[in-house]
């Protein structure tokens, strides 16, 4: 079961944009990281929840969609998340909770699965834009800022070939990601 999860859970990055994520569903979604470990228990993670349509295209504005789909700009209207977690820090210094809010992350995204949802992890974020068109006291750090919703993507994991793990996207649209085999990475 936890295998499937895990091949489920891909970078996702077009959805149908129509489909409401519920409040209640991301909280639920939180409280999966919230149960999660935390180094030394000290919970130095903090959750900004957004799926009104305003605030959802004030964070699209501020992410850099696919690093390898260099023609590509993110998804067009109508196949754009319509929900999105915000991974916040008590703590500046990011390399002091970079394992916690992995593991968030991963617990959010998991929990997604299960509810047939599916999202993609940003790092690459405008955080002084973002932090303040949302308005998010200076007191919490932008880690990382997850997208949700119903997946209106075909994604395909294959073998890396010649050393390439660059995801690409075929003439039909599917998304094929490159994974290196188990044997190439058990030293």
């Amino acid at each position: 079961m936890i295998r499937e999860m895990i091949v489920k859970n891909r970078s996702y990055r077009r959805f149908h944009q129509n489909y409401k994520v519920d409040t209640s569903l991301l909280e639920d979604l939180i409280d999966l990281a919230r149960l999660s470990p935390s180094a030394a228990n000290l919970q130095r993670l903090r959750f900004k929840i957004c799926n009104i349509e305003e605030e959802n295209n004030k964070i699209f504005s501020c992410l850099d969609w696919a690093g390898y789909l260099k023609n590509w700009n993110g998804p067009e209207i109508g196949e754009r998340p319509s929900a999105y977690i915000i991974i916040l820090s008590t703590e500046k210094d990011t390399e002091k909770v970079a394992c916690d809010a992995g593991i968030a992350c991963q617990s959010i995204l998991l929990g997604a699965v299960e509810e047939e949802l599916r999202g993609c992890i940003f790092a690459s974020i405008k955080k002084d834009v973002l932090q303040k068109q949302l308005i998010i006291p200076k007191k919490y750090t932008i880690l990382y800022v997850i997208a949700l919703g119903k997946p209106e993507e075909n994604i395909k994991i294959e073998n890396v070939e010649n050393n390439n793990i660059k995801y690409w996207r075929d003439e039909n649209g599917t998304h094929h990601v490159p994974k290196r085999k188990l044997k190439d990475i058990i030293i």
